[in-house]
This record gives C-alpha cells, sequence and structure tokens, in this order.
C-alpha cells in the first residue's frame, strides 16, 4: 500500500482506493508507525511472520533480482551483519516482527499474529483460524464439503505461484515482475546459505 499510494502523493485520499467493505489493504509498516486513528479503530490486523534466516535470504534472492546488475552484490557475511544490526529495508527486522508480537498479545482481538512455518506445517487449520478471527468463521456444512482444503489449495505457494498474474504480471508502480516475489517458500532454506557462526 505504502508503495503504491505513497509514491505519487505523501498524503493521499484514501477515500476511494476501494468501494468495497470491508477493505483490504496490504503494508510494510512496523507497528509502532500506525497512527492513533488505526490502533484505536476497531479494525482488524493480520501480521504473518517467518523465521529470520529465511527472510534474509529470501529478501537478498529478491532484491538481488532488482539490482542494477553492473553493481556488486554485497557479501553474504556483510549483508547479514547490517541485516542483523536493523540496517534494512522498513527497518529493524527484530523491532518489525517484535511489535507486531507484543500488540497481538495486548489485543488478540485486534490483532493475528501468524507465522508462516505454521502455515506451511498445517495448511489446513490456519484458513479456519483466520476465518475465526475475521468473524466469518466457516460453517460445519462448508468444512464438511470441504470448502477449508479448497481454500487451503487455491492459497498455497505452489498454487498461487502458477497463476498467470504472478508468472506474467506486474506491480505498478515499481515495475517490478511479480514473478520476482516466488521463488522456494520452503522452510528452513535459509540454512543452506549460513556458515555454522551465523546461525
Amino acid at each position: 500500500m505504502e508503495g503504491y499510494f505513497y509514491l505519487k502523493n505523501h498524503c493521499p485520499n484514501l477515500e476511494n482506493v476501494c468501494v468495497y467493505k470491508p477493505r483490504l489493504f496490504s503494508t510494510h509498516i512496523p507497528y509502532a508507525s500506525f497512527p492513533t486513528s488505526i490502533k484505536d479503530s476497531n479494525c482488524k490486523i493480520v501480521y504473518m511472520s517467518r523465521n529470520p534466516m529465511d527472510v534474509f535470504i529470501s529478501l537478498r534472492f529478491f532484491l538481488d533480482k532488482l539490482r542494477d546488475k553492473s553493481k556488486e552484490l554485497l557479501p553474504l557475511d556483510e549483508a547479514f551483519d547490517k541485516f542483523c544490526r536493523g540496517i534494512v529495508t522498513f527497518g529493524p527486522f527484530f523491532d518489525h516482527i517484535l511489535g507486531y508480537w507484543k500488540a497481538s498479545r495486548d489485543n488478540p482481538n485486534k490483532i493475528l499474529f501468524l507465522k508462516y512455518e505454521h502455515l506451511k506445517e498445517d495448511i489446513f487449520s490456519e484458513p479456519k483460524h483466520l476465518a475465526m478471527f475475521l468473524g466469518v468463521p466457516f460453517t460445519e456444512e462448508e468444512e464438511k464439503e470441504g470448502v477449508v482444503e479448497e481454500i487451503a489449495k487455491i492459497c498455497s505457494f505452489d498454487s498461487l505461484k502458477e497463476l498467470e498474474v504472478n508468472k506474467k504480471g506486474i506491480n505498478e508502480p515499481f515495475g517490478i515482475p511479480n514473478e520476482n516475489y516466488f521463488r522456494k517458500g520452503e522452510l528452513g532454506d535459509g540454512r543452506n546459505y549460513f556458515t555454522p557462526s551465523m546461525v
């Protein structure tokens, strides 16, 4: 959200962004940066966390696809040191994740803190958990008919990666190919790149 609307106008009018209600926004903004109007509102916040090692490697591959190829990629150990010290896009990773985690502990009815690892390990219970949190739980009939499993299948990493829009689409206004957002989606892949001292 912040990239698309705020790139063109530092104070955009979001009234007509989406005529459907409830509205859905996606952001990388740290919880501490939300205005009081968001924190005190009735809106629900869903935060997806991920293992720091996997985040680092995923981000490294993503940024490598975006970089000017005439420039060298930062050496792994130097990039890792910067990541650990919080010198990364959208601010320190650990502050970011802890901000949402603490807020979810204080406001469990407002903020749902999900873990990517749990989603990958048990893809069927997380949609039910999310639906319950959003106040639209699945009915017994929907569960018996396999609606949860169908949603889980459609929303799986592999399924999303194979969508035509994610193979050939472009993320405006940055001009980033959508395929750049999909690599492996595997758990623990970060360990394949780290030295023992990094782990």
